[in-house]
């Protein structure tokens, strides 16, 4: 990451997806803990937290998101006005056209 958003202290990231993460890994100066989490709403998230600085929510796409809802998914995430988590965001993407209604109402479109 950009120096200017602070120093990586932890990443967090889902069990399920990451079994053979490590417990730590090194970056120039310092060390990450790496944290594993069983909650199913991380399954396909990345947390990066930089100190005091802030925390980041990174989306991983499933590698068997059709691709029109990945495009539409990574839309949505990088809108700035987008309030959505990345669990939340995948949750309402897995929910399909019934979910469609709620999907837009949260703030997500173009994943029809």
């Amino acid at each position: 990451m950009d120096p200017s958003v602070g120093t990586v202290t932890r990443v967090t990231v889902g069990t399920a997806a990451w079994p053979g993460a490590p417990q730590k890994v090194m970056a120039p100066g310092h060390v990450i803990e790496v944290v594993l989490t069983d909650r199913a709403a991380e399954a396909h998230a990345i947390t990066v937290d930089c100190g005091t600085v802030g925390r980041w929510e990174l989306l991983v796409i499933p590698p068997d998101e059709p691709a029109g809802a990945a495009a539409g998914l990574l839309n949505t995430a990088a809108d700035p006005g987008n309030s959505l988590s990345a669990p939340r965001l995948l949750a309402l993407a897995e929910c399909g056209p019934d979910g469609q209604d709620t999907w837009e109402s949260e703030g997500g479109a173009g994943l029809r």
